[in-house]
């Protein structure tokens, strides 16, 4: 039984006020509980601007300066990868309340926060370790330090025509994609954009990487699994002469001379699941697997 006093991280989202509507029922939960509370300080500026904040005492934070044994992220998936780019190294749990829609990663619904917390305080609860992808392109500044949960992507920039890049697996000579972009996934990233463009749905913890193509000139370009220890080697020509890199989501702009070398991050994310929780369950519930939509 965990009777030392914790302390929480908590993100959320700064864009939508209906997804804060429950921070009142998780501040008073940690009050009772005497839990110590920090608070990104864009997350508490938002609540307060509000007015969806009471007079709680807690720390502020901004971006990953910040101690915590949990993080709790509210919102919905992007802003649990937004928490988790900012975790990074720490290897902090992050416990996802999903506030929005689908909440692949985030799945704890408003109606369970107390006894998802509950089950904190009770050591009763399993940590999922997902990979992460990294890039890197000197002289180029990237979001999230280069490092994303779930997928890095090679982008054309707005309406200009499609984008040729020549990919390298280990320095071996793969292909030269003629398309609107490359999507490097992980296994946790394999049911977010990857799966949009034709992507394969893959377990997490397979130890792989998967490349897809967006928009691919050639209908015989397909997705393909690598091993996750490989080094992806990319380098991208435009006729406007940069292109976009997109990490979670996050995007920045590079010139077209850079050599982007994508491989997975030395560190893992640890995602907060309650004990008994099954993927595929998961899977089928919320991307409705299998679902025989038939009158």
């Amino acid at each position: 039984m965990m009777t030392r006093k914790l302390k929480f991280a908590l993100f959320g989202n700064i864009y939508q006020t209906k997804k804060s509507a429950n921070i009142d029922k998780i501040m008073e939960y940690l009050t009772r509980r005497g839990a110590d509370v920090c608070i990104e300080r864009s997350f508490y500026d938002f609540l307060v601007s509000k007015d969806k904040l009471q007079d709680y005492e807690v720390e502020l934070f901004e971006g990953s300066n910040f101690s915590a044994d949990f993080v709790v992220s509210l919102g919905g998936d992007g802003t649990l990868l937004r928490a988790a780019g900012y975790v990074g190294e720490k290897g902090t749990p992050i416990l996802g309340v999903n506030m929005g829609r689908l909440g692949f990663l985030a799945d704890i619904v408003p109606a369970e926060i107390e006894s998802a917390m509950d089950a904190l305080y009770a050591d009763d609860y399993a940590i999922e370790s997902h990979s992460v992808v990294c890039v890197y392109a000197d002289g180029c500044q990237l979001p999230n330090n280069g490092c994303a949960l779930n997928d890095i992507a090679v982008l054309k920039r707005d309406n200009a025509s499609m984008i040729s890049i020549k990919a390298c697996i280990n320095g071996e000579y793969l292909v030269t994609y003629q398309a609107d972009g490359l999507i490097v996934s992980t296994p946790t990233g394999s049911t977010a954009y990857s799966l949009s463009n034709g992507g394969p749905i893959i377990v997490p913890q397979t130890s792989t990487l998967c490349l897809t193509p967006v928009a691919p000139h050639s209908l015989n370009i397909r997705p393909i699994v690598i091993p996750d220890n490989a080094t992806v080697t990319l380098t991208v020509s435009s006729r406007s002469h940069n292109f976009l890199i997109a990490i979670d989501g996050q995007s920045a702009s590079c010139a077209e001379d850079k050599v982007l070398t994508i491989c997975k991050a030395p560190y893992d994310v640890n995602i907060v699941k309650r004990t008994g929780s099954k993927y595929f369950s998961t899977l089928r519930e919320k991307m409705m697997w299998g679902k025989d939509t038939r009158g």
